[in-house]
């Protein structure tokens, strides 16, 4: 239900736009409202989580957002709708951590790999149905609700997942509890607001003077925020965000590698549908129908790539990243030639992507402790959104000066070139990671003695 309703409303945004009679800015925040909250709770979700208990939160969090997905479909105004987006926003940043979290805490190390791979195919499946089934749902009309069915579509998913979350999944006790970091997790939402914001509207607005002094001063109170975190913690408290995750490397290497992946794929999704519409003229329903053998080779090598790193290890999301390379580079050689060969670089991307990215989830997550399950996977959800915001702003202001005049063609293939960039600092980070873990699994030699 997240990842569908990140791209879903992209579909449905010009029936809102007629039917609500919705401006520019209530436009962009009823598409990107979502995003900013969920993206700025995620971190407090995590801890949420750990305080209070995964199993808790997560059906918590699906009963809320289902409620807000009810509140958009029953919208009559534009006001009342982006409140809904941004509290469906908030929902969706309660339930999303609790699921890496409850692998992380209930798996063990060599079972959660293959776990991790069924997340990463649920997360491929949604983002894709984002714009293959929000395009057909809208083409069918069911029952006369246009737009609105792309939002009403999460009830029955809603009233099915809550009893089924609270009859199947376990119940994980926290460790300890302790009275929630407010000021922490306000500064936070904040210091992550004042960016995602401005890089959410910024383009379409022109990048006016708000948008570089929200950035500016997000930068004071993150500062200012970091500096409390250590405070409490040293005091003996529980920060909102967990320093000590700075300390362990596999975390830091995999937050690291996911930036760099989500600023890629979310840039890429999106200038690609920029050029299949607007560029070579297929309707948003066709041009998710693009996007579905991606989808698809996505979620198989997902699923596989679990079993290839458990038994030849990371060398699997290096030949993945080579592969997703491959595709873009087809796509930088070959815009220009047609469709089937936009269709054959994307399907190599997919089946790329699907051996990367739930691999270096699993890699970032592989040293965390249980009772930082929570927080760990809220940073990581964290890092994943803010990249794909600054992907989405700086690559696609890219695409949009190189495109003026209608050279869409052009710029995909601007924009794919610096999307490959993005995969080869993945690869080259990966490998790095690698060789630093043979040489840790290597014995040291023996030393003999030397008698004189």
């Amino acid at each position: 239900m997240a990842q569908f309703d990140v791209f879903v409303v992209n579909v449905a945004a010009p029936s809102i736009e007629r039917d609500l009679h919705a401006g520019p800015a209530a436009l962009e925040l009823i598409v990107g409202g979502y995003a900013f909250t969920y993206a700025a709770g995620m971190i407090t979700g995590g801890r949420l989580g750990d305080r209070y208990g995964y199993r808790r939160l997560f059906i918590w969090g699906v009963a809320a957002f289902t409620v807000a997905s009810m509140l958009c479909g029953i919208a009559v105004n534009p006001a009342q709708l982006v409140a809904a987006r941004l509290l469906q926003g908030l929902a969706g940043a309660a339930m999303v951590p609790q699921v890496l979290a409850a692998i992380s805490a209930v798996y063990p190390p060599e079972e959660r790999g293959r776990a991790l791979g069924w997340y990463g195919a649920a997360a491929g499946l949604g983002s894709i149905a984002g714009q293959v089934l929000g395009g057909l749902l809208l083409t069918a009309d069911v029952l006369g609700l246009g737009w609105r069915v792309v939002f009403l579509i999460n009830l029955p998913v809603g009233l099915i997942v809550v009893p089924l979350a609270w009859w199947l999944l376990p119940e994980v006790e926290p460790a300890r509890r302790s009275r929630l970091d407010l000021p922490g997790a306000a500064g936070l939402a904040t210091g992550l607001a004042l960016v995602l914001v401005p890089l959410g509207l910024g383009n379409s607005l022109g990048w006016p003077a708000w948008t570089w002094v929200c950035m500016a001063v997000s930068v004071p109170v993150l500062a200012l925020t970091a500096r409390w975190q250590r405070v409490l913690g040293a005091r003996g408290g529980q920060p909102v965000l967990d320093l000590a995750l700075l300390k362990v490397y596999s975390y830091l290497a995999g937050v690291g590698s996911i930036v760099a992946f989500m600023a890629y794929f979310a840039s890429f999704m999106f200038t690609l549908t920029l050029l299949l519409q607007a560029g070579i003229g297929l309707t948003a329903f066709q041009a998710g129908l693009a996007f579905a053998p991606m989808g698809v080779l996505f979620s198989i090598t997902s699923l596989l790539g679990a079993r290839l790193v458990r038994r030849y290890g990371l060398i699997v999301v290096m030949i993945g990243g080579m592969v997703t390379a491959l595709g873009l580079g087809l796509l930088v050689a070959a815009t220009g030639m047609g469709l089937p060969y936009i269709m054959i670089g994307l399907m190599l991307v997919g089946a790329g992507n699907g051996l990367v990215l739930p691999q270096l989830i699993g890699a970032a997550l592989v040293e965390v402790e249980p009772h930082q399950a929570g927080i760990g996977s809220g940073v990581l959800n964290t890092a994943q959104q803010f990249a794909g915001a600054g992907g989405v702003a700086v690559i696609g202001a890219v695409f949009f000066a190189v495109a003026q005049g209608g050279h869409h063609v052009a710029a995909m293939r601007t924009s794919a070139a610096i999307d490959l960039g993005l995969v080869l600092v993945v690869i080259a980070t990966v490998a790095y990671n690698r060789r630093r873990a043979m040489r840790r699994a290597r014995p040291e030699p023996s030393r003999r003695a030397v008698t004189p």
